[in-house]
């Protein structure tokens, strides 16, 4: 599902640039950065970061649209061709094949928290939170939207009590999948760099 790529992108560079983003200009925005996964970075509005989007096959997407003109029901060729736009950046394509997708699968989490995910890459992140609302009622327990609600939260909105409230519920829920360490790694991020949150921002348990 393409919403790794921004559950387990807080993993990486997010945590050495986190603390600098909430102490500066707090402009921060989340774009697709040369160095991590597709979801997390802390490239400013209006900068231009880096792209390591995956180069589109048009041959593959014209044989997947094929399918799904001549398979109207079938969600997966929707899917995998919402997926590939979203690798290629291409994320309004992406939107409006994961919205066919869940037409079909509409109980699906992970293309509902996928198409959040573009939601938040094309600075929709109210959308996003709201796509994500979503999913969180197929799944109260879907750690990776749980983890994107953080992200979307602390650079969408500058809202890093929300942020701080779900990184903990995904360690309450699952404290040592990826996406639970993830979750630690941004809220120790989060007191490194505000230290006054105290015992607010610890996870319980």
């Amino acid at each position: 599902m393409k919403s790794d790529a921004i559950a387990f992108g807080i993993a990486g560079v997010l945590f050495g640039l986190i603390a600098g983003w909430m102490i500066g200009s707090q402009q921060a925005a989340l774009a697709p950065p040369a160095a991590a996964p597709a979801q997390a970075s802390s490239a400013k509005s209006g900068s231009a970061p880096a792209s390591r989007a995956a180069i589109l096959d048009e041959n593959q997407v014209r044989a997947l649209k094929s399918v799904a003109e001549r398979e109207p029901s079938n969600v997966q060729p929707r899917v995998q061709l919402a997926n590939l736009y979203f690798d290629a950046e291409r994320y309004d394509d992406a939107i409006a094949w994961y919205t066919e997708a869940l037409k079909l699968a509409p109980r699906d989490v992970n293309v509902s928290t996928d198409l959040g995910v573009c939601y938040y890459y094309t600075n929709q992140p109210d959308k996003a939170l709201a796509q994500f609302d979503k999913s969180l009622a197929i799944d109260p327990k879907h750690a990776k939207t749980l983890l994107n609600v953080g992200i979307v939260r602390a650079f969408g909105k500058q809202d890093l009590d929300g942020a701080s409230q779900a990184w903990q519920q995904v360690i309450k829920l699952a404290p040592d999948s990826p996406e639970g360490q993830a979750a630690k790694r941004a809220l120790d991020s989060l007191q490194s760099a505000h230290p006054t949150m105290g015992s607010a921002s610890k996870p319980g348990g």
